[in-house]
């Protein structure tokens, strides 16, 4: 079963080996990201800083999703597929059409309902509750990780806004920069459902309720990092990860968040009132481009667990925490995407090239051009549309072993047939490479084998292959010289 709040996935960590207590004091300024950096590069365990250099009273957990395994623990799965195909399951089927038919639908229903938010009048978070005058945004161990950075930085707080037309909860993990003791700008970046829902407030005229919560329901925290396609809740969906529903509790704003949450920063975003954010050191491994303008958000109140713990992430170039959780998305994502284009078999976004840069899928090719296809939809499908590169493969082709993906390139590509680029698309924000923000090119390779239809009308080449019975007994003589395979 998933866990229902961060300090209970701390304890299970820790029963299992997994997590570091460091009691030295260290300082939320560079010290504990760089602590968190090493770590995650050396593939360590998750970590909790006892003692916070100028705010005591404080602890701060990192690391908690830098490897596959304990993405699982937290979400109580053997496998993150299984999240993904709950999700096809109780959104995408077939209407009933016998009585058979309508009875089990009643109970996919039912087994929908498990998922929903469950409303307490309780939350942990209402040990202290800071207002007005009392509201210290720098009192919070917020992180600057590289030396240039423009400022402090909350990296794994989860946005919570509500889309003004229908209500639907977003949860995003987006950065937000601490600007005053009241004030913070929340980085929604142009293609971002929270963008949608500010642009959706400024058309009515209507300021916009957001949340900011630290900690909490460790699925509520992944769901944040999810694309869930909209416009499905995202506590439903973090319900989904978790197999049950997400306890919540209702701030004065209207927001429901989760109830064992660390911090909550409530507040709100007024239409058209933006400031400068950033430089910031970003997991491209560049800092970001001269400052933009993104909403401020204005702060009412903040609410605080006893001994609360900051939960922080650090980016730069790969592998860190956020490569981890880019491989937990490929892999709760994927039963979606073979529901949308079934002739997928399997997807792979490398740890280096940051989750937007490349991604590579293997297909059950079918007819001329269906690689090709694949791309234009894949480049129209939720997050996978900011995707930079995609290079497509047959269904024998291993995905995440790369020298197999290399030799499909090198041998099944030709240039100018089978590479597509795509001038004038939308891309990832924070991109270096494009020359303007938001706005560059897409690279597709086909690195499939040809069809006739492809190949001048000609047969593709066979491939070689070994005699059965001639690899089979060469294969045992090796074995009986000691020589490994």
């Amino acid at each position: 079963m998933a866990f229902e709040d961060l300090r209970g996935f701390l304890e299970a960590l820790e029963e299992r080996g997994e997590l570091l207590r460091v009691r030295e004091p260290l300082s939320p300024v560079l010290e504990i990201p760089e602590l968190l950096r090493q770590l995650a590069l050396r593939r360590g365990p998750a970590v909790l800083v006892e003692s916070v250099r100028g705010h005591d009273g404080w602890r701060v957990a990192g690391n908690l999703f830098a490897s596959l395994e304990r993405v699982k623990l937290a979400l109580g799965l053997e496998r993150l597929e299984e999240a993904g195909e709950r999700m096809v399951s109780a959104l995408w089927r077939p209407p009933p059409t016998s009585l058979a038919g309508k009875i089990s639908a009643l109970r996919d229903v039912a087994d929908l309902g498990r998922y929903t938010p469950r409303r307490t009048g309780r939350a942990a978070f209402e040990h202290e509750v800071l207002e007005g005058g009392d509201v210290d945004l720098s009192g919070i161990p917020a992180f600057k990780t590289w030396p240039k950075d423009g400022g402090r930085y909350i990296t794994f707080g989860q946005v919570y806004t509500r889309d003004p037309a229908t209500g639907v909860t977003n949860i995003g993990v987006y950065r937000v920069m601490i600007t005053g003791r009241r004030e913070a700008v929340v980085h929604w970046q142009l293609h971002k459902r929270g963008r949608m829902a500010y642009l959706e407030a400024g058309r009515r005229g209507e300021r916009l309720p957001v949340a900011v919560v630290i900690g909490g329901d460790p699925a509520a925290m992944l769901a944040g990092v999810m694309p869930a396609p909209y416009p499905v809740d995202k506590l439903l969906f973090a319900g989904i990860l978790a197999g049950r529903g997400v306890s919540v509790y209702r701030l004065p704003s209207g927001i429901l968040v989760p109830s064992k949450a660390e911090v909550v920063i409530e507040g709100y975003v007024e239409p058209g009132r933006e400031a400068g954010e950033g430089p910031f050191g970003d997991h491209w491994g560049y800092y970001d481009r001269p400052t933009h303008s993104f909403p401020v958000v204005e702060v009412e109140r903040v609410w605080l667990r006893r001994d609360p713990i900051f939960v922080g992430t650090v980016v730069g170039k790969p592998a860190l925490e956020d490569a981890y959780i880019g491989k937990a998305v490929e892999r709760v994502f994927l039963p979606i995407i073979r529901t949308v284009l079934p002739e997928v078999v399997d997807v792979n976004f490398p740890e280096y090239g940051v989750f937007q840069g490349l991604m590579i899928v293997s297909i059950r090719k079918s007819y001329p051009g269906h690689a090709k296809k694949v791309m234009m939809a894949l480049w129209g499908l939720g997050q996978t549309a900011l995707t930079k590169i995609i290079i497509v493969v047959d269904e024998d082709v291993d995905v995440h072993d790369l020298n197999q993906v290399i030799w499909a390139v090198s041998a099944n590509v030709d240039p100018q047939r089978d590479v597509v680029v795509i001038p004038g698309a939308h891309t990832d924000h924070l991109d270096p490479a494009t020359p303007t923000p938001g706005y560059g090119s897409k690279l597709g390779i086909d690195a499939t084998r040809k069809l006739p239809e492809e190949y001048g009308l000609r047969e593709w080449p066979e491939e070689v292959e070994q005699d059965p019975g001639v690899a089979e007994r060469v294969s045992r003589l090796l074995e009986r010289l000691g020589v490994g395979g």
